[in-house]
This record gives C-alpha cells, sequence and structure tokens, in this order.
C-alpha cells in the first residue's frame, strides 16, 4: 500500500514539502510505503481542452505529467499539497488537477474509492479557499477524504518557519495517521 504527496509549490525543500514530509512520515510509521513528488522545476502545462484523453488513456501535451498521473493512478492514497499564492493553490498544482481529473474521468475513474485529501501552507490568509479548492477536486473524482484535528493549513513564509507552528504540524500528523487508517480499512 502506498501514498504519495505531491508539492505543488516551485520553491523546492519550503515550508509545503516540509509539511508534506512530515505528513508521510507519520503515514509510513504505521507500515505504508511513501513517495513525496515535487512538481518544482517539472514542466507541468495546463489543459488545452482537446480531448485526446477521451479517445485513449494519454495526454496530448508533452510534459512531465503523464509519468506523474500512471503513479498516482497505482497509489492508494494521494495528497495533494500547496502554498497559499495571491489567495488560491499554485498553478502547478492546479494544472495537475485539471489534466489528471479529465484523463481519469474520460478512462474508468481509476481514483474513485481511493484516499486523499489537500495540505496547505500560508503566510497568514487565503488558507480556507485553497483548501476548499483542493477538496473539491478530490470530492468530484470519489476519493474517501479523511479529517484530522483541524482543517490541513500550516503557517509559514521563509523557509522552514512551518516547523515553528506546532498545532498545523499536529495537524498535518493527525491527518497522516487518518489516511493511513482508512486505507487499512479500505483493504480488509
Amino acid at each position: 500500500m502506498k501514498v504519495i504527496g505531491i508539492v505543488g509549490s516551485p520553491r523546492k525543500n519550503g515550508n509545503t514539502e516540509l509539511l508534506t514530509k512530515h505528513t508521510l512520515k507519520s503515514i509510513s510509521e504505521e507500515g505504508l510505503d511513501t513517495e513525496l513528488i515535487r512538481l518544482a522545476g517539472l514542466e507541468i502545462k495546463p489543459c488545452n481542452a482537446c480531448m485526446a484523453c477521451k479517445e485513449q488513456e494519454s495526454c496530448s501535451i508533452e510534459d512531465d505529467l503523464f509519468p506523474i498521473y500512471l503513479k498516482m493512478k497505482e497509489a492508494e492514497g494521494i495528497i495533494l499539497a500547496s502554498p497559499v499564492y495571491y489567495g488560491s493553490a499554485t498553478a502547478l498544482i492546479k494544472a495537475l488537477m485539471e489534466r489528471v481529473g479529465y484523463i481519469a474521468r474520460w478512462n474508468g475513474e481509476p481514483f474513485h474509492g481511493k484516499v486523499g485529501g489537500p495540505l496547505v501552507v500560508a503566510r497568514r490568509a487565503g488558507k480556507n479557499f485553497t483548501i476548499a479548492q483542493l477538496t473539491l477536486w478530490f470530492q468530484i473524482l470519489g476519493f474517501f477524504i479523511p479529517g484530522s484535528t483541524y482543517w490541513n493549513v500550516a503557517i509559514g513564509r521563509e523557509k522552514g518557519e512551518v516547523e515553528q507552528d506546532e498545532e498545523g504540524l499536529q495537524t498535518a500528523w493527525d491527518f497522516g495517521k487518518n489516511i493511513a487508517f482508512l486505507i487499512k480499512k479500505l483493504s480488509t
């Protein structure tokens, strides 16, 4: 059983990545395999509505997305993590969500019944909209979304500041435990 955490920040080793690694550690302690995927440095273009994915399980856009899609399909759990950029998720994670969503929609709904959920990091505001934005993607694709002890958000601006947000870290940790619990329950 595997959970992948996809970090939609263009900044490597930033707060969103730190929070995602923290959550994946919580999951791995429960005996599940984990993998972190950074979108930073990758080319993930937005959907161009060509509908090639309607004809076959592929995408006409040649970039770094499709291998990630295949990893997502194989995983039992998926975390999408994004910092807040101008009150919203990053363009990188939104492009991934659009294209993965379309490919999945036309090709048997491979995420239906999987477990997943969002992680959000913000300097101050935009957390609620961004977590809702990511959560709605999980809902429309038929994921089971476990909760935590609070919304899956943490505060931090400069690299490493998220590690000072004790409540945010605890929430992310508990979210990871709930992901592992639900995946195990669904596999029995």
